[in-house]
């Protein structure tokens, strides 16, 4: 019952920073959690980060130094901001909704997803 949309992919030189965004609508709870995943050709899906509806966040171990999940004030807005890009950060970027209130960085604890956002890191 939720709507997500991810926008702010595009192509940065390896280095750079970009910030990705995701915009959620619908039927909106209490209790729920935001993640974002990556997918690059080849791979399977991977986990990013994750957070709930208290604030509390999950970094995946590959992005942990570089990249930070965030929720802005009225709750309708999930972001990921990726510094220090690298070439193995390109991928197709997924945001996810779950409607309990736990940061998984596991696929299969989301309900619905997003269409996906490209980004291309080049040297």
């Amino acid at each position: 019952q939720v709507q997500l949309v991810e926008s702010g992919g595009d192509s940065v030189q390896a280095g750079g920073s970009l910030t990705l965004s995701c915009a959620v609508s619908g039927n909106t709870y209490n209790r729920y959690s935001l993640g974002w995943f990556r997918q690059a050709p080849g791979k399977g899906r991977e986990a990013v980060a994750a957070i709930d509806y208290r604030g509390n966040t999950n970094h995946a171990e590959a992005v942990k130094d570089r990249f930070t999940i965030s929720q802005d004030n009225a709750k309708n807005t999930v972001n990921l901001q990726m510094n220090s890009l690298k070439l193995e950060d390109s991928a197709m970027y997924y945001c996810a909704a779950a409607f309990r209130g736990y940061p998984s960085l596991t696929a299969g604890h989301y309900n619905d997803w997003g269409q996906g956002t490209q980004v291309t890191v080049s040297s």
